[in-house]
């Protein structure tokens, strides 16, 4: 660029420009460097990537490897989604993890993955081909199976500052001294992790699903199941209910699910759609597999609006499991036929039902949705 422009409009200019290019910009000269890597110009660049991309990870069916594909989810015709595949080349601190690990989540363009071998956790950032690991607090020997555990992750939308949150719960409700809740935070620009208190912490009875996490507009979700002490038709027992972790003040919070949702004995699930949470509600309909999409309207807790429900099963007779969701409000998902352990990961239009191949058939496929970022740079 000519030096003849001004830094600020270089910088104006380049700030909306993709990852990709800006990385090879940063061997041009040393102010361009500078800038690009400038905390501001970092923020700045958020900002402006409206862009969302889907990482599909899965387990090659024939040599059982492991790999990751991006796709650009920016095609609004289902009939030409995707035109373009790029294999994501894989950092070495993801390489030895090994087989054995869980995705948590994604967050401004920054994945989390958990191993449970080493108890270590990896923020990865794709579009720069960067990861860093972080070590998780340990428990002494004596607490190991008394406390059940759960991790979060999440970007600070104010600091814009990558955080984890490990959660500890008490599993022995009996004991009277016990401290049923635990809450640690690590922040990447500390690098250390500290213990926060939680005021509106939930009851300590509360049990976590699956530990699978949602994070939408700043705050972490969990699907969980609490003691049921206010329902209106008497019942005893647990009820479906949402733990909620705000990546800015840092308080542990609780969302209440509409009565349907709280009292089912159902498969629960959830996802991000655009920046709602949505819960997906599993069953059987007329001896037939259905998926009930519920949308927290607002961020309401308790206000749930049904937008769609999609058949378990494909025309072609194959299973269905919902993976997913694109910008344009089509389900991801994955077609399992039987028998055997391949899969198909395919888009389906909720109104008009039909269902497009995407090109993946492969074993235990997973989708996130992300945008790229410079984070970590």
């Amino acid at each position: 660029m000519s030096d003849n422009i001004p830094l600020e409009l270089q910088q104006l200019i380049i700030n909306k420009l993709p990852v990709e290019p800006l990385i090879r910009f940063r061997s041009v000269c040393k102010s361009w460097k500078s800038l690009i890597d400038s905390p501001d110009f970092i923020l700045n660049h958020i900002k402006q990537q409206q862009q969302q991309h889907l990482l599909v990870r899965y387990q090659d069916a024939l040599n059982l490897e492991l790999k990751y594909v991006s796709i650009a989810d920016d095609d609004d015709d289902i009939d030409t989604f995707p035109k373009h595949k790029v294999f994501v080349t894989v950092p070495q601190l993801v390489l030895n993890m090994g087989k054995h690990y869980t995705t948590i989540d994604s967050s401004h363009g920054l994945f989390c993955l958990f191993g449970k071998t080493d108890r270590k956790a990896v923020i990865w950032n794709p579009s720069i081909r960067k990861a860093v690991d972080v070590l998780l607090p340990g428990m002494a020997d004596d607490e190991i199976g008394r406390y059940k555990t759960v991790l979060g992750f999440g970007v600070c939308r104010e600091t814009k500052d990558p955080k984890i949150v490990q959660i500890k719960i008490d599993a022995d409700i009996d004991m009277g001294d016990a401290v049923p809740w635990q809450v640690e935070v690590f922040t990447l620009r500390t690098g250390v992790w500290r213990s926060v208190y939680g005021g509106n912490v939930p009851s300590k009875f509360v049990r976590f699903s699956t530990g699978e996490q949602v994070v939408v507009g700043g705050v972490v979700y969990w699907l969980a199941s609490g003691l049921a002490s206010d329902r209106v038709d008497g019942g005893h027992g647990c009820d479906n209910l949402v733990v909620s972790f705000d990546l800015t003040s840092e308080e542990v919070g609780e969302v209440k699910l509409p009565g349907r949702l709280a009292h089912t004995h159902v498969t629960l699930s959830m996802f991000k759609l655009r920046e709602s949470l949505v819960v997906i509600e599993g069953g059987l309909e007329d001896y037939k597999l259905v998926y009930h999409v519920w949308r927290m309207e607002d961020g309401v807790p308790k206000l749930f609006e049904k937008l769609f429900t999609i058949g378990g099963h494909s025309p072609d007779g194959s299973m269905v499991s919902v993976r997913g969701f694109r910008m344009t409000g089509e389900a991801l998902v994955e077609l399992r036929a039987h028998p055997g352990f391949v899969r198909t990961l395919a888009a389906y239009e909720p109104y008009s039902n039909s269902i497009k191949n995407l090109g993946i058939s492969e074993r235990h496929i997973s989708v996130y949705s992300y945008t790229e970022t410079l984070l970590l740079l």
